[in-house]
C-alpha cells in the first residue's frame, strides 16, 4: 500500500501497532475485512497509520488472512488473553521503545489526534484518551516500560488493561483536548455489530452530502 502525504516526515521513534487478533464474536465473522465503500475496515486503519508512522506492524493470530497487506505480522505470544495479550505481544515485538496501539475496527481515527498524542508522550509510559471519565485503551500509546507490570498481570491471570495503570506514568488526553482536534469524537467510533456498520455507512453518506452542499454553496457565491 502506498503512503499518502510525502511532504510531512513520518514518525520514526514510535511504531504503529494494529490489533487484529480479536475473534469478532459479537459481529459473527472477521470484521477486519468488512467493506465500506469497497474498502475493508483494516485497510482504512492502515491508511491512517502508514501516513503517520514509518513502521507499522499487525498483531494477529491469523496472519495468512492479512499477508496481502505486506506489513510485518506477529502472533500473540500467549494466546487467549484478549487485548492485553495483543499489547504485550506488540510491545515485545517493537524495534522502537514506544508503540501507538489501535484496534482494527476504528475506521475514522484522526491522524491529527494520533500526532497530538505522540507529541505528549515524553516522560510518560502511557498516553490514553479519557472521554466522560471512560478510557480508550485501544487507541493509546504504550512504552516498553509497561512490559513488567503487564507480565505481572498475566502471571496473576488478571487481564483488564487498566489494572496496571497505577504502576506507571500516564498522560490522560482529556475530552476537551480531543474535541479541539476531533470535535465529533469520530476517532472512537468502532464497529462491533452489523448495525453499527450500517450507522457508519449512513454517517459517511451524510458527510458526503454535507460536503457537496458546502461545495455548491461556495460555487453559488462565486
Amino acid at each position: 500500500m502506498k503512503r499518502g502525504n510525502k511532504d510531512e516526515p513520518l514518525i520514526k521513534d514510535v511504531t504503529g501497532v494494529i490489533l487484529a487478533g480479536g475473534k469478532s464474536s459479537r459481529y459473527g465473522k472477521n470484521k477486519s475485512f468488512v467493506k465500506v465503500n469497497g474498502v475493508p475496515l483494516i485497510e482504512r486503519v492502515i491508511r491512517a497509520m502508514k501516513d503517520v508512522f514509518q513502521d507499522v506492524i499487525i498483531i494477529t493470530n491469523t496472519p495468512n488472512e492479512y499477508a496481502y497487506l505486506t506489513f510485518p505480522m506477529f502472533e500473540d505470544l500467549i494466546k487467549g488473553l484478549g487485548p492485553l495479550g495483543g499489547i504485550y505481544t506488540g510491545l515485545k515485538s517493537l524495534q522502537t521503545r514506544t508503540g501507538f496501539f489501535v484496534a482494527c475496527d476504528m475506521p475514522t481515527i484522526s491522524q491529527k489526534l494520533i500526532k497530538y498524542m505522540v507529541g505528549n508522550r515524553y516522560d510518560h509510559d502511557i498516553v490514553v484518551p479519557r472521554i466522560a471519565g471512560r478510557l480508550e485503551p485501544l487507541c493509546a500509546l504504550y512504552g516498553q516500560s509497561c512490559l513488567p507490570p503487564i507480565k505481572r498481570l498475566i502471571d496473576a491471570r488478571q487481564y483488564q488493561i487498566f489494572s496496571f495503570f497505577d504502576e506507571v506514568s500516564v498522560r490522560y488526553i482529556e475530552e476537551e483536548e480531543i474535541r479541539r482536534i476531533d470535535s465529533g469524537l469520530r476517532t472512537f467510533f468502532n464497529i462491533n455489530r452489523p448495525e453499527e456498520l450500517n450507522r457508519f455507512r449512513e454517517a459517511l453518506r451524510q458527510e458526503r452530502e454535507r460536503r457537496k452542499g458546502e461545495k455548491k454553496g461556495r460555487e453559488d457565491v462565486r
